[in-house]
């Protein structure tokens, strides 16, 4: 079943073939059925109905009609006044008995799904261009050194980056329960010998470098680290030398050397111990300096002669202390680079845009006729809209209440 679903590229769809092949089929169909249906779109957009048209004015509800004693022109010219302040498009007509206006807005409204539409591809070609361009990485660094080599996630393989990345230090505070608390890699980004950028790397804290991301993602402890051993001569305490693996340091006798050859953390479960060799006029010596010997030896009686290379006073006359280890760390880095992140942002943006446009605006028209009838004048509104029925209805309220202050 594993082989099928990733001969599928079920465990990651979103960078599969078939995946760019449906966003492909998608794309297409989107701009099909855009150019197919803009034409319409633009032509109401730019059309500008005749305003003595009758059908607006059929079976109109009588609150939509006003009845005024005022002369017929001084409501004509009024009624210009407001349509003109409250429409962009206004066009007027004059005939011997009544005079018309038409005047709408909001035609914008009907380029929002288009700007959906293109909105989508924009975020199709950026998902797209991430997926092919774009890769995710990750990296462990010693503290201390530098790299400008990753490990590839999905693709097998390692890639060279153009710069280098060196951690000068890393540090971790723990809980009283020893759970992490927080760590921190101080990273230096190199690029032709010059340091370019420093600073802290901490979980949900990335650094962008170069257009990739860095993130602080693991850390753990390389084998060796830093020992700490106390040489002690005839009782009396030498000195305390912090080494670490393959150091040297000589001893009083300036021909017997000593060098550490491993440092491990917890030597078969007897905890932290250090195996050095001592190199005298003599010969060659080697045993293992551990840091609780003495509850070891209270465990196991008689250990120094069942097991000489465990007694740290093997070399007389002097006595070998391990006061510590410190521990060397790595950071554990996960790299993202996606050259398409940008263009999906943007596309996203254009998104809402365009969802605000489709669902909070509506192409609103508006025929008004000025008439007389009973040797009165009468003001007669008719509206259409391609939806929103409850903003046009009150918007003809609004202009009425406008229109019924003139007289």
């Amino acid at each position: 079943m594993f082989k099928v679903f990733n001969s599928l590229q079920l465990f990651d769809m979103y960078h599969s073939v078939w995946f760019i092949i449906l966003m492909g089929l998608l794309s297409l169909n989107l701009i099909v059925c855009s150019l197919d249906r803009f034409p319409a779109s633009w032509k109401l957009f730019t059309a500008i109905p005749s305003p003595d048209r009758s059908k607006p004015f059929e079976n109109l509800p009588k609150e939509s009609v006003i009845l005024t004693e005022k002369d017929r022109n001084e409501v004509i010219e009024s009624v210009a006044n407001i349509l003109t302040k409250r429409y962009k498009k206004i066009r007027r007509k004059d005939a011997d008995s009544a005079t018309f206006f038409y005047g709408e807005r909001g035609s914008y409204s009907n380029f929002g799904v288009y700007i959906i539409h293109l909105s989508s591809l924009i975020v199709i070609s950026g998902a797209i261009i991430g997926s092919l361009l774009g890769f995710q990485a990750f990296v462990n660094i010693p503290e201390g050194e530098s790299t400008n080599t990753v490990h590839l996630a999905r693709q097998k393989g390692v890639k060279k980056l153009d710069f280098t990345v060196r951690c000068d230090k890393f540090s971790i505070s723990f809980y009283d329960n020893g759970m992490p608390k927080e760590y921190r890699s101080n990273l230096s980004f190199i690029k032709d010998n010059n340091v370019i950028l420093e600073g802290p790397l901490l979980v949900n804290h990335p650094i962008t470098f170069n257009g990739i991301r860095f993130y602080q993602a693991s850390y753990g402890s390389t084998p060796g680290g830093k020992a700490y051993i106390t040489v002690i001569r005839e009782n009396k305490e030498e000195n305390t030398l912090k080494v670490k693996q393959r150091d040297s340091f000589y001893l009083k006798e300036k021909n017997t050397k000593v060098k550490i050859l491993r440092i491990e953390k917890n030597l078969m479960s007897m905890g932290p111990a250090v195996l050095i060799n001592i190199q005298s006029p003599e010969g060659n010596m080697q045993f293992w300096v551990f840091k609780h010997i003495d509850k070891i030896r209270e465990r196991i009686p008689g250990l120094f002669k069942k097991v000489p290379k465990f007694n740290p006073g093997r070399f007389k006359p002097y006595y070998f202390k391990l006061d510590r280890i410190e521990s060397n760390y790595y950071t554990g880095l996960q790299l993202s680079h996606d050259p398409g992140v940008v263009i999906v942002a943007i596309g996203s943006i254009f998104i809402i845009l365009g969802l605000f446009i489709t669902f909070f605006s509506s192409h609103k028209r508006l025929w008004v006729r000025v008439d007389e009838q009973d040797g009165k004048t009468k003001i007669s509104v008719g509206a259409r809209s391609n939806k929103d029925p409850v903003g046009l209805k009150r918007e003809v309220e609004h202009l009425l209440s406008y229109f019924s202050s003139i007289g």
